[in-house]
């Protein structure tokens, strides 16, 4: 983690040095610019309802999550690293903080008012106490969800891997002509699978930071959401 950061750090300040970048950008700085104008398009697209300014205050946070999901989840590939975001305490910390920043939001944003979330208008009265208990699980939930989904994936995916380059390079060394030359369907599996895996957790950045937009989008919006997403 404090490596990811180093990394993460060292770019930015390198790209932005002498209080800006270049006019022609270098592939660092193409790297840098396309990081930002994608995350800002995520914030604007999927949070509505509040002025440009109000939405910058929410940029940063996300921006550094999907950062730090975008350089650290690829750096699992590497031999001999290890995904940190592969464990589950780790993605649990960081889904849990992300809860309870969304709900002081929404707090400071709507005061009490924050807990008609629970309940949509037009409910009829005797669904009501069912609903708001319906509604509350699934409020709360979201606070695993997070860390449940990135965990599980990198988890899955590296363990795939991992078993199935043991097995071929097991096969590698056994003294038997037959086993090396059946060993290179098992080396092929593993390069496709090292791609696909690379990409799922480049998207696994993504879909994380969709998922905190469309929370903050809730808890600013309440239930007005759905015209936005409409």
């Amino acid at each position: 983690m404090l490596l990811t950061v180093v990394l993460v750090v060292f770019l930015f300040f390198v790209v932005t040095k002498k209080g800006g970048g270049k006019s022609v950008p270098n592939a660092w700085q193409s790297l840098v610019e396309l990081i930002y104008d994608f995350v800002l398009n995520l914030v604007n697209e999927q949070i509505g309802g509040l002025s440009g300014n109000v939405k910058q205050k929410f940029f940063p946070r996300i921006s550094v999550t999907f950062t730090f999901s975008l350089f650290r989840n690829p750096q699992g590939m590497i031999p001999f690293s290890f995904t940190v975001t592969s464990h589950f305490l780790i993605t649990l910390a960081l889904s849990f903080s992300i809860f309870i920043g969304i709900t002081i939001v929404g707090f400071q944003r709507h005061g009490l008012h924050f807990f008609s979330f629970l309940l949509p208008a037009g409910v009829p009265l005797p669904l009501a106490p069912f609903l708001v208990l319906l509604e509350l699980i699934s409020y709360c939930f979201r606070a695993l969800s997070l860390g449940i989904r990135l965990f599980a994936n990198m988890m899955a995916g590296h363990s795939l891997v991992k078993i199935l380059s043991g097995f071929a390079w097991t096969m590698l060394f056994l003294n038997n002509i037959f086993y090396f030359i059946g060993d290179l369907g098992p080396l092929f599996i593993v390069l496709a699978l090292t791609g696909l895996e690379l990409g799922v957790a480049i998207s696994q950045a993504h879909v994380s930071t969709i998922s905190i937009c469309i929370y903050l989008n809730d808890a600013t919006n309440l239930h007005q959401n759905e015209s936005f997403h409409n």
